[in-house]
């Protein structure tokens, strides 16, 4: 039986309830079985690139449409806010304004649980797990949520029932009765259609047996097509849609009444939502842009380190001081320690539509980025810019594991095929950024360029590979021109840059980043074409 439970990161679930205005003062609380429905469909297309329900998809809806859920609700108290919305029209000197209602059930921390009476096929199932997972929100926008599948033998919590009404179930005096909006049966609904099209086109007194006329057949398509063809197509039918064909309420609904806990819904003091951390994720994805759009504006790829620098130092800054620690932003644990093992974050700034430019951000870390780096990444709105003028706008464009970025549109898939290599890894990685060292260099021993670079990969966990001097001559030429040392901070030993090939026995995946500065783009290799 599917099962999802929501949380509401925001303490408060915003929906008024259909037929209702949003100045009545009215919650929709538990969330109609239609709006669940609903909020699934829009997930498949936001979340899952649909073009159109799939077939799981339809079978997953059908199966929804033709029973009514059960939920659990957690405590909830009833509340609103008033705003004063400007009318954009002045009355002796002062704009006029009108009041508007936010009311909505205050939920804290609380999880709501709804559970369909129904077994679908497993690739259903399977849809239904994924969109669950990437709801974002229900109701109004700002009634955000986090929604996670249940197994079908999960029990139900205690308390907070909300359940359909049947002739053979009296709850008791404890319970009150509510309506909802519910999807009609999908075979209830095709009849209904099919009934109504044809009456419908019986009124239009058409010849028998003629083909008819293109002003006739006109008047049947318009007839046919002011009526969604299944229950599924009713489902995705905006307000705008139904009201401009003069339906009273959305096709395809109808209204249930539903049993609820007296105490469901109270009026009392809101509460204070307690902050739930997001969970931590190993890759965040940075886009760059100039005040004017212009690509030609941005920094330059030879200014990657300092680039870097100014992104890093930003998203410090906007950790503010006290709080919990930031390990993998900082670097240092809570005892001001360096991090070993380098599993802080890496800043890579990358040129992925290959202009010569910095356009994005690549920053990721082992051990995962938590909630505060994730906030503080979050809060860098702008940047100052190396080599250029003003400063650069930043915006996330992606969050996930470093896997995800594959999903990056095939104009700049080539540099992220670089950057982490093919699905199985590559044996063949060149110098995308140069190699600087990061000891002086010797002759032989661990204090060589080989022995330098083995034990930079060591430290990362990679197996060991042969190293390979390149010339500096095609597109490496450029790495010369590369800054190589930072403005503040540690400085090499050497200002000097190498541009090599790593040849493992096996494949490996990336990124891979190594030597001086590897943590703001320096020592980048990429994933070499298999010849």
């Amino acid at each position: 039986m599917p099962t999802m439970v929501l949380r509401f990161p925001g303490g408060r679930y915003h929906a008024t309830p259909g037929g209702h205005h949003v100045n009545e003062g009215l919650v929709e609380w538990p969330p109609s079985p239609w709006r669940l429905v609903r909020a699934l469909i829009a997930c498949g297309y936001a979340t899952q690139r649909w073009n159109e329900v799939p077939s799981e998809g339809r079978r997953l809806v059908e199966c929804l449409s033709s029973v009514l859920p059960e939920y659990r609700l957690p405590k909830a108290a009833l509340g609103h806010s008033r705003h004063y919305m400007p009318l954009g029209v002045l009355d002796k000197g002062r704009e006029k304004t009108t009041l508007v209602l936010d009311t909505f059930a205050d939920v804290a921390d609380g999880k709501l649980w709804v559970r369909w009476p129904v077994t679908i096929d497993r690739d259903a199932q399977q849809l239904f797990d994924v969109l669950v997972a990437n709801l974002g929100y229900l109701g109004r926008g700002e009634s955000w949520v986090l929604g996670e599948p249940a197994a079908d033998d999960a029990a139900l919590p205690p308390g907070g029932r909300a359940f359909p009404h049947s002739a053979d179930v009296q709850p008791g005096r404890g319970f009150e009765q509510i309506a909802l909006s519910a999807p009609d049966l999908p075979e209830v609904y095709s009849a209904w259609r099919a009934d109504d099209v044809e009456v419908a086109t019986q009124e239009l007194q058409l010849p028998s047996g003629k083909k008819l006329t293109k002003a006739q057949q006109k008047k049947v398509d318009d007839i046919e097509g002011a009526y969604p063809k299944d229950i599924i197509d009713c489902l995705q039918c905006d307000t705008a849609w139904w009201k401009a064909r003069k339906w009273s309420r959305a096709p395809g609904m109808r209204t249930v009444l539903y049993w609820r806990e007296g105490n469901a819904l109270e009026v009392g003091a809101v509460s204070a939502p307690r902050a739930s951390s997001p969970p931590r994720v190993e890759m965040m994805l940075l886009a760059l842009t100039t005040p004017s759009g212009s690509k030609s504006a941005l920094p330059s790829v030879v200014r990657t380190l300092p680039q870097a620098d100014l992104v890093h130092k930003a998203a410090v800054s906007k950790l503010g001081h006290g709080g919990e620690p930031c390990p993998e932003i900082v670097g240092r644990n809570d005892a001001g320690q360096p991090l070993k093992g380098h599993q802080h974050a890496h800043i890579l700034p990358v040129d992925l539509d290959k202009d010569g430019h910095l356009d994005h951000v690549v920053l990721f870390a082992s051990m995962g980025l938590g909630g505060r780096a994730q906030q503080a990444v979050r809060r860098v709105r702008s940047v100052a810019m190396k080599g250029g003028v003003g400063e650069l706008q930043v915006a996330i464009a992606g969050i996930g594991a470093l896997d995800d970025l594959r999903q990056v549109g095939s104009e700049l898939s080539l540099e992220i095929v670089e950057l982490l290599g093919p699905p199985g890894g590559a044996t063949s990685w060149v110098s995308k950024t140069p190699f600087v060292p990061p000891r002086y260099l010797r002759r032989s021993g661990r204090s060589s360029l080989a022995g330098q670079v083995a034990e930079e990969l060591s430290g990362r966990g990679f197996p060991v590979a042969s190293v390979e001097v390149l010339d500096w001559e095609g597109e490496r030429l450029k790495l010369r021109h590369y800054v190589r040392r930072r403005t503040r901070g540690p400085q090499p030993p050497m200002d000097a840059g190498y541009a090599l090939r790593l040849s493992f026995e096996q494949p490996v995946a990336g990124p891979i980043c190594l030597g001086y500065g590897s943590h703001f783009g320096m020592g980048r290799f990429g994933a070499e074409a298999q010849q």
